[in-house]
């Protein structure tokens, strides 16, 4: 009979997996691991492992065997058909009550697929995001699981002892919801990620440009942000990378290719909105930035072609500027965050879950890579208001918006006039002054699909929910067409 003293099992010993068992063993876990190429899990049991509690095994029927029971096998591996085959791999020796934990970036869709499949099998699934990166996976990340809530008990006490802790000692972990609603909060934080990354970005080539800011000079402003509202990961690092010097002594900023790469969550974030119906702008923006990236070639000879502003202005008042861009950058967030929460409640509805919306935010206050001091502000306002429909309606987003919505202006004022790019910026102002708009021109567009298409329109002078048609051109006939929402 096999050793069944382990804890827990996890395949797929990438970087993410490798920390995630050094944390547990810190934790007092006995962890047993298996890899696909099994010379990997050799080479971490005699390396990064050794002196550790951790046990390797060379076939998932081993890794199994090790287990205590219900057995808890968590999976590291790629998102996509990698996960169902290692499910399929391993299922043979699991039984009934067994968890399967997918640690991965799936797809919700893939989550909620997974859970009915396995239980049917009476296999417990849980879908968990896991954020923090390589450091945040060795000593605390955000954990966000989702699934099957007969599972939760079993996980509880290992994640939450894994996880980042806020200041009062309260882990950066809890249930979030049924099915694949770990995975979309994740892809949501992602999302987000996708956005501070963009407008942190925009704000660098805008300091870059009006002042000719140097990578040492940007380092300094980048750490003078960190200590009041900005206060973040992103902008922590921001300011160590601004800061870093390649062998040569040269800033290695300057000779990183702009050319960005990306893994597809930011990309699902902005089709899940599209298919919800929900103006996620700022995200779908910032998903296009980096394909606008990626056309180097075409880029450099579109400079040689295309004319931007001819004179570049200066700025008088330096410091006055550089607080404009902070300002700038600081309402962008606002709203990058609120138009996740939008998402969040639309799928909530969609598909009929309960997401703790401030629970939420406190799992993203630490450990994760869009941790900043500003989640407790999201927090405090879903305290106030757990039916809050929208975090720019909560007065400390929206009396920030308030104050410093004239230096937001200003900064993409300036930077249309030396022709600057910041489209995260600029949709993040376009959102906030349509949200604001009592009118908007959609009724012309009501108009002109009735007149092509007999689509037909509502009335102000009616109630909601009776459409009409007007035979506009006095040729058409009395037949409109049925109308629906995306």
């Amino acid at each position: 009979m096999a050793d069944e003293s382990c804890d827990i099992g996890l395949i797929g010993l990438a970087v993410m997996g490798q920390n995630l068992v050094l944390n547990m063993n810190d934790h007092g876990y006995k962890v047993a691991v298996f890899n696909r190429t099994t010379s990997k899990v050799d080479e971490f049991i005699n390396h990064e492992a050794k002196g550790t509690q951790v046990v390797g095994a060379h076939s998932a029927e081993e890794l199994c065997k090790l287990l205590k029971r219900p057995r808890r096998v968590m999976l590291m591996v790629k998102a996509g058909d990698v996960v169902d085959q290692t499910i399929e791999h391993v299922l043979p020796y699991l039984e009934k009550g067994d968890i399967v934990i997918d640690g991965g970036n799936s797809l919700f869709t893939d989550s909620n697929r997974r859970m009915k499949e396995l239980a049917e099998k009476g296999i417990l699934f849980i879908g968990t995001g896991v954020s923090g990166g390589e450091e945040g996976a060795r000593f605390g990340p955000s954990i966000m699981p989702g699934g099957d809530p007969a599972a939760w008990p079993h996980v509880k006490e290992i994640f939450q002892a894994i996880a980042a802790k806020v200041e009062d000692g309260t882990p950066c972990c809890d249930w979030v919801g049924p099915a694949g609603a770990g995975h979309y909060v994740k892809m949501v934080h992602n999302g987000i990620e996708y956005g501070d990354i963009q407008l942190i970005g925009e704000a660098y080539q805008l300091l870059q440009t009006a002042l000719g800011s140097t990578p040492e000079e940007l380092s300094e402003i980048f750490a003078e942000w960190n200590k009041g509202e900005l206060d973040s990961y992103l902008i922590e690092i921001t300011s160590k990378i601004f800061a870093k010097k390649d062998d040569d002594g040269q800033p290695i900023i300057d000779k990183i290719l702009d050319t960005a790469g990306q893994k597809g969550t930011g990309k699902w974030t902005a089709m899940s909105a599209l298919d919800l119906g929900q103006p996620v702008t700022l995200i779908g923006e910032s998903v296009f930035a980096r394909c606008l990236s990626a056309l180097k070639d075409e880029r450099m000879a579109a400079a040689k072609i295309l004319e931007g502003p001819q004179k570049v202005l200066t700025v008088s008042e330096k410091k006055e500027f550089i607080e404009d861009v902070r300002r700038a950058l600081y309402c962008s967030k606002m709203i990058s965050y609120a138009q996740g929460y939008m998402l969040l409640r639309a799928i909530e509805q969609d598909q009929k879950w309960e997401l703790n919306m401030g629970g939420i935010a406190l799992m993203w206050r630490g450990g994760c890579i869009i941790r900043s001091v500003f989640l407790s502000d999201i927090k405090k306002a879903f305290d106030n208001d757990p039916k809050l429909q929208n975090l720019l309606l909560d007065n400390f987003f929206s009396s920030a918006l308030n104050k410093y919505g004239w230096s937001w202006r200003k900064a993409i004022i300036h930077a249309i006039e030396i022709g600057v790019p910041t489209p995260a910026f600029s949709t993040a102002l376009a959102f906030y002054d349509g949200y604001r708009t009592e009118r908007l021109p959609a009724n012309l567009l009501q108009a002109q699909r009735d007149f092509f298409g007999a689509h037909t329109y509502e009335r102000v002078d009616k109630p909601r929910g009776e459409f009409f048609h007007t035979n506009w051109t006095g040729q058409g006939g009395r037949v409109s067409s049925g109308t629906y929402n995306a």
